[in-house]
This record gives C-alpha cells, structure tokens and sequence, in this order.
C-alpha cells in the first residue's frame, strides 16, 4: 500500500504546477469556443470544468486534458442558430436544444465504448496520425492569430504600431522563457512561470494591453465570474422530447460525438507516444459519453479532448489523473473566486504558451521524409494536413483513413500470381500466390484459360488466402465455368476457416475441394533423433 502511495505521490508536485498552468491557458480557449458556439462565455468554462474533471477521474488516459473544443463549437453554431429559429423571439431556445444535443451525443459515444469500438483507433496509419498532428497545430497556430485582433469604432481591425509591437514583444518574452528555463531546470513549469513574469510585467509596468477580461468584454460577456453549474430542468420544459426533436437533434448529436471520440482518441494515442505509456481508448469512450451527459445536464457545452493543453500538461510534467483533476479544480476556482485576478493575466502570455505548443505539436520531422516514404503516404499526410484547416479534423480522418485503405487494397490487389505447371498425367496445375479479395478478383479471373484448359484442372491456394465474399463468388463462377466447360476442377490447400465460408455458400465445393492432403510446408521429421541433435547444436 506505501509503495502504491510513493508511486503516485511521487509526481504530485509536477501534477499540481502543471494542472495550473492548464487552467490559465484553458480561460480564453473555453471563453472563445461559447463565443463561436453562439453561446455565454459561462457555458464554456463549465464545460471544460465538468470534461475536465470527469474524464480525469474516469478517462482512459491520466495526463489527457478535455474541455470545450473548437472542432465541436463551430458545428454547434447552426445547431444554435436553428434552434433559436424554432422558438418565440427572444426565447433563445437554441441553448436548450445544445444541452439537449449534448446528451444524446454523451449517450452514444458511451455506446461506441459499451461496444469496444475504441480498439478501431488502431486502424489509423501513421500518414494520417501526423497530417492530423499536423493540421492541428496550423488550426491552433491560426486561431492565436485572432488575439492580435482589436475592435476599433466597432469593426475589428489589425493591431498597428506600438499596440502590435507591445503584444509581439510580450509573446516572444513568454516563447523565450518556455525555451531557456527547461536548459536550467526541468522542476519548475516553464508555462507557469512565463505566465506570471509576463503578468507580472503588464500589471506592474501598468501597460495597456489586452487581458483575459477585455477579452471577454469585447466578445459580449459580462465577466468571467459565476456561481456553481446549476441543473438545467428548462431542457425539459422548453424542449418538446418528441420525434420531431429527435430528427433535428440527432444528426448534429451524430456528428459531435464522431468528432470528440476521433479528436479524443488521436489525441489519447499521441500522449502514448509522448509518454510511452498506454491508455485505454474504451474507457475513454465511457467517460467522455459520460462526462459530456453531465455537462449537458448542468448547462455546459459538451468537449472532449484538447490536443494544445494536453501537451502543455506533459510537457509541465504533469503524467496522472491529479493534473486533470487540479486543472478542473483550479478552473472552477477561478470562477468562483478568483476572476478579478485571471481577468488580469495579458492575452499575450496565453498566446505565446500556445505558439509554443504549436511549435511542439508539429511534427517537424515531416519534412525530412518527404523524399523517404511512398507517394502514397505523402498525399495522405498534405490531404489530412489540409482537410484539418479547411473542414475539421473528422472529415480529414475519415478522407484519410478511406485513401490509405485505397491503397492498400489496390497494392494488393496487384500481388495476385498465378504459377502453371503440367503434371505427367496431363492434369493443368495452378498454384495461387496472395490475397484473393474484392480488388484482385480481376486479375485473377485473367490468370485461367477455361477455353482451352485440359480436362482435369487444379488449383492450388497453398499461398493464398481467400479474404471476403466476393473472392468466394469468384471462386464459384471459376469451378461453374469448368463444369459447364464439362472439365474437372479440384481445390487444394485451402485453409480450414476458407473451406468453412465455401461450404456454406454452396454444396458444389464438397466434390471440389480436395480434404485429405498434406501441406506441403509442413513436413513431418523422418529422424527424430537427428533433429533434436541438430536443434540442440544450432542453439549452441
């Protein structure tokens, strides 16, 4: 028990100083997500306190920061837009009709984990996980490029002069902290403490430049104080629980949750990487559906994984659940108590820790093997890079995943051989080599001469494996050609779950398929006495 203490006490410090430095670097993220959501900055920060907390406690993946996400905020915009449509003027239904979206999204993505469809992230290559590592750090880089923005006569508009100078030097001092301070020690954060130099500066230097307060008084809202997250019983007396609801909220709680679970789930595979270590992607089904039902329930926005404060966790050192859960606590606290303070904090301090993400998150190392890996793979990555920018991250992991099956299946289907031989009583012999599936149907139709065949043919799957239903109806049309052909076709060396499938689909292959015979491969050992000599020597 003192051992299991030790074990996770041992972090605990790094844990601590890490989680803050997530939780001032979450406040402007949340805050900016409601406002493109369309939603009160308060729905934002309770989300990432809620996600954060749960899926700390119960996620698949100590050291992984959730919160409200820009990948699921700018769907929800149409969500809100449409659901105001559908109430009285002023009624502002469409904030109802999130949370109620929320739910349902919660449900399913506990559905996905109830059937262990986590495991599925093993099927993403690596082209698409670096394009997704890729495309997101332009997406973060892009959306730090809004603080550089000011609202003058009530347009925004580019900083100019001593403005932009101040913000440029304010974010490149944070960069430069983060960069020298882990040259002299790995003990203190280096976030953290970039954070209060530069706010220590601003505040005391009393420069005028943007801080987390003027930024949420420019977006519409009236601070960053709250109470606690209450629960939401308008869901269920302003919104009709009906069909019709169903029909509207379904497809966009469809998408939400496909694009927090991938989101997630990518992400919780990087932090393996970067720790390696491993998570379990189910579990972390669970709790994302279960944290994102909470956060629903108590007036939040929904979220799921953060790739940017993700890795400023691992990189401040923080590596278990007591990071999350102090980042959620300190947010929460922040909201409670200490919003004058956070209100103070300069935009260009959050700015630069998230420049510096970004510098992190980019696989750098792209570049070097541009000229090493196939064409192939190349295009994924550019493709997945791009389709992250221009749409969001699940139509780039989709495109991507579908591209690199393509080609996949097309290289294989380009493997099919087929070598010809005559025995001495005449009989044809054609030994298959590799994968009979969809794509190599074709070319293995134009390998056989039925025409001019003799009349007892063989077919030889020694190096073959029959993959799918359409290499069974191949095979079935093949042996119906030479019957009709009145010639003889036997099959040989089919593998036992292969012979399975072809015996179900027709009672012909019983005559066809050739049982009683030995794989060549495998040879039984004529003296055993010599083979265990031989053995024994090789392993000396």
């Amino acid at each position: 028990m003192t051992e299991f203490i030790n074990k996770r006490a041992s972090n605990a410090k790094n844990d601590i100083l890490s989680g803050l430095t997530v939780a001032l670097a979450l406040v402007p993220e949340a805050v900016a997500f409601a406002f493109v959501a369309g939603v009160d900055p308060l729905v934002g920060l309770y989300a990432a306190f809620m996600i954060g907390l749960i899926t700390s406690v119960f996620g698949g993946r100590p050291g992984m920061i959730s919160g409200a996400t820009g990948a699921l905020a700018v769907v929800m915009v149409a969500l809100v837009a449409e659901g105001n449509a559908l109430g009285q003027e002023g009624e502002q239904l469409g904030l109802y009709y999130l949370f109620a979206t929320v739910i349902l999204m919660g449900g399913i993505q506990m559905l996905a984990g109830v059937f262990k469809l986590g495991k599925f992230i093993r099927l993403i290559p690596h082209p698409v996980m670096m394009g997704f590592v890729n495309g997101l750090a332009i997406v973060i880089f892009l959306s730090q490029l809004g603080m550089f923005m000011t609202v003058t006569n009530g347009e925004e508009v580019w900083m100019q002069g001593t403005q932009l100078l101040t913000m440029l030097g304010l974010v490149a001092l944070t960069m430069t902290i983060m960069f020298v301070i882990p040259k002299f020690t790995k003990k203190i954060p280096e976030a953290l403490l970039a954070i209060f130099v530069v706010s220590g500066i601003v505040i005391f230097g009393d420069l005028d430049v943007a801080t987390v307060g003027s930024f949420i008084k420019e977006g519409g809202g009236e601070g960053l104080k709250g109470g606690l997250p209450q629960f939401q019983w308008k869901i269920f007396e302003q919104i009709p629980f009906d069909w019709n609801t169903l029909r509207f909220i379904g497809p966009y709680a469809l998408i939400l949750a496909a694009i927090g679970l991938i989101e997630s789930l990518m992400t919780l595979n990087l932090i393996d990487d970067l720790t390696e270590t491993r998570g379990n992607s189910n579990r972390e089904c669970l709790a994302q559906g279960g944290a994102n039902i909470i956060t629903g329930l108590f007036g939040g926005m929904g979220g799921c994984a953060m790739i940017g404060q993700s890795i400023i966790n691992i990189k401040g050192g923080g590596r278990g659940r007591l990071s999350g859960i102090v980042a959620a606590l300190a947010l929460l606290g922040f909201i409670l108590f200490a919003s004058g303070l956070i209100e103070q904090v300069p935009i260009a301090a959050l700015v630069g820790v998230m420049f510096m993400v970004v510098v992190g998150t980019f696989a750098w190392s792209s570049f070097r093997i541009i000229n090493k890996i196939p064409i192939a793979d190349l295009f994924v990555l550019i493709l997945v890079s791009s389709l992250t920018v221009l749409f969001d991250l699940a139509i780039a992991v989709i495109a991507g995943v579908i591209v690199s099956a393509l080609v996949f299946s097309w290289e294989n289907a380009k493997r099919i051989r087929a070598r010809k031989r005559l025995k001495e009583d005449g009989t044809k012999v054609y030994e298959i080599w590799g994968p009979l599936f969809f794509g190599s149907i074709s070319a293995f139709n134009d390998k056989f001469d039925v025409k001019n065949d003799p009349k007892c043919v063989e077919i030889d799957f020694v190096e073959s494996r029959i993959s799918d239903h359409s290499a069974i109806e191949a095979i079935f049309n093949l042996v119906t050609k030479y019957h009709l052909a009145d010639k003889k076709i036997t099959l040989k060396h089919l593998s036992g779950d292969c012979k399975t499938l072809l015996y179900k689909s027709s009672t012909t292959f019983k005559d066809v398929i050739v049982e009683a015979i030995d794989d060549p491969r495998y040879h039984l050992v004529e003296n055993p006495e010599a083979f265990t000599k031989g053995l024994n020597e090789y392993s000396l």
